[in-house]
């Protein structure tokens, strides 16, 4: 018992974690929108994508409310701002980490460090991110879809490119893509047609992915939890994919 105690309880760990950094993260994005554009969801698309984002964690529906009020000045609140740093990882990857921060020089100190440990270099802005798309994202749940009808109507939305993929409780979605400025257009045809999203946002795509060998994949990967770790990281792409 005592091993198989142990396994689950380190589990129940990860899990927790993994649950307080998504929580995290997206009581950062609601504490943005609501500062950007007001606590009406209906008239507000970016707090409707960050409420989307908090179901798709299972944030629940009183730690949702509190960010937006905490946003909204009841109590303290942070002032918090976007900022991508970007750098390269063991191998020449190239690394772009986007950030919710309410402390700009200690974020990047910290940045700066885990890129260290981790066998990388913090660049300076524009040093990679040439060499990927940001584009658009929206993950749907592919219950009652029918796939090729559903790419046909929507590529006069800008809609390019619809893909399988998981979410972040392993659940088969359906990826859509479309362009940085064709985001808001896609989004109104996707809520038009009823359709549930499950997540959306922006995102990092890499226009070409680097050939490597398992362990200096591994190695890159290493460098990514680490930056993953800090609180004020939002997310990290790089061009293995």
């Amino acid at each position: 018992m005592g091993r198989t105690f142990e396994n689950r309880k380190q589990a129940i760990l990860k899990r927790s974690d993994r649950d307080a950094k998504a929580f995290s993260r997206v009581g950062r994005q609601i504490n943005m929108a609501v500062k950007a554009g007001g606590s009406d969801a209906d008239h507000n698309p970016a707090l409707r994508r960050a409420m989307q984002n908090a179901r798709a964690v299972n944030m629940p529906k009183d730690k949702v409310q509190a960010a937006i009020d905490k946003a909204m000045g009841v109590g303290d609140a942070a002032d918090y701002q976007t900022i991508v740093y970007e750098g390269y990882g063991p191998h020449g990857v190239a690394v772009l980490v986007e950030t919710a921060t309410d402390n700009p020089t200690r974020t990047v100190a910290n940045i700066r460090f885990a890129f260290k440990k981790g066998n990388g270099n913090l660049g300076n802005a524009g040093s990679v991110s040439f060499l990927f798309d940001h584009v658009g994202v929206f993950r749907l749940s592919p219950d009652g879809i029918e796939r090729d009808e559903l790419e046909l109507e929507l590529i006069d939305h800008g809609l390019q490119d619809l893909l399988d993929g998981q979410d972040e409780h392993e659940k088969p979605v359906l990826i859509l893509r479309c362009a940085h400025d064709d985001f808001g257009q896609l989004q109104a045809a996707l809520e038009t047609k009823g359709l549930a999203i499950v997540s959306s946002g922006f995102e990092w795509v890499p226009k070409t992915t680097p050939e490597l060998a398992d362990a200096e994949i591994d190695a890159v990967l290493e460098l990514v939890e680490r930056l993953e770790q800090d609180d004020d990281v939002q997310a990290v792409f790089t061009t293995l994919g």
